[in-house]
């Protein structure tokens, strides 16, 4: 295993006085992780640095190709002054599924682990204490060459940047409103929906923008070929709850296979809950809606956890989901998710990781 070279800031920033106006990605550390990666060498130079502007080639690659992956985590406070990553064993398998989609060479998922650890034992007077919040953490693979030319990248940075954050969403636990996407396709099965690749995000940008301007937070994905089949929300994997059976799309290609959901079903098993992993039709949920079978729906991710849906927009359907108020299931789910995540409940799953 390599060793990591860390580098102190010699000029630290002032950190967030008030943790209740951190928002989201908008405010970073000191510190930066990154490692290179050339033919013939492999990944290489492992080292923690200030956080400062990168140099790249305007004809670097990941400009002009779109050859980049990323990831989403978390490091959490405990009340005991603990430091806790969730699952990042899970994070960093991922990753490597989306270099694999992307012909980007595979990283040393252990030692990537530990690299993250370290720069959060940097960074940890950054991660705030103040209740729902955490330091977010954005692991991602640039392709720099400086090539105008469609073929795998020679070259590559790996690095990590950490920011402080509160809520993702400005209604926090409130339920949220979405709005149901009939016009445009984010991805089809043998694409690269089911990556965290910039390109997934950037073909969602017009239907965000559209369901802002009609007052929706985010936007519900259909299949790319049928446009019936419910896939996920921009930033989250969706759960209905209908009569007693909790539904979530099967992951079939199109879909991100995202942490946080496999967390929810694992847990979900564990209470002896009904989850099944299927395809579920956007008409489906209208009808168990209109009928008062759709008890209640939710969202998953890492950025906002649990996050309930109280509105559906479905071209000339609009759905009230439970009166508009969170509900039972996505209350548990969340309590026992960050109660975890924060150390508050005991972790029986072995999901968490001490940072020392």
């Amino acid at each position: 295993m390599q060793d990591i070279r860390i580098e102190l800031t010699q000029n630290p920033k002032p950190k967030p006085t008030d943790e209740s106006k951190l928002g989201f990605g908008n405010i970073f550390t000191d510190h930066m992780f990154i490692m290179n990666y050339d033919e013939g060498q492999g990944w290489h130079d492992p080292r923690i640095v200030p956080f400062s502007d990168i140099s790249l080639s305007p004809a670097a690659m990941c400009l002009h190709y779109g050859q980049e992956v990323f990831e989403g985590m978390k490091a959490y406070r405990t009340a005991e002054g603990k430091i806790l990553l969730f699952r990042p064993d899970r994070n960093m398998a991922r990753l490597n599924m989306s270099n694999n989609r992307l012909c980007i060479p595979l990283i040393d998922e252990s030692f990537a682990q530990s690299a993250i650890e370290k720069l959060v034992s940097v960074e940890k007077d950054w991660i705030p204490s103040a209740e729902g919040t955490s330091l977010y953490l954005r692991p991602f693979i640039i392709a720099v060459d400086p090539h105008v030319g469609v073929h795998p990248a020679k070259h590559l940075l790996f690095m990590v940047i950490c920011c402080p954050v509160g809520a993702y969403y400005p209604e926090g636990l409130n339920p949220v409103k979405i709005y149901v996407e009939s016009n445009y396709v984010r991805a089809v099965h043998g694409g690269m929906g089911y990556v965290k690749t910039g390109g997934n995000y950037a073909a969602s940008l017009k239907a965000q923008d559209e369901a802002e301007k009609q007052s929706y937070t985010q936007v519900l994905w259909l299949d790319g070929i049928e446009r019936k089949y419910i896939e996920e929300v921009g930033t989250m994997n969706v759960f209905f709850v209908i009569d007693d059976e909790i539904v979530t799309p099967a992951l079939q290609g199109s879909i991100l296979p995202g942490i946080t959901r496999m967390s929810a079903i694992e847990i979900l098993k564990s209470w002896g809950m009904k989850v099944s992993e299927r395809r579920i039709s956007i008409q489906e949920v209208a009808e168990a809606a209109k009928s008062g079978h759709l008890k209640e729906a939710f969202g998953t991710g890492t950025a906002a956890v649990i996050s309930p849906i109280g509105h559906l927009k479905w071209e000339d359907h609009i759905m009230l989901i439970n009166d508009g108020n969170i509900g039972e299931i996505s209350q548990r789910l969340y309590d026992t998710l960050t109660g975890i995540q924060w150390g508050k409940l005991p972790d029986t799953m072995d999901w968490t990781v001490e940072v020392k």
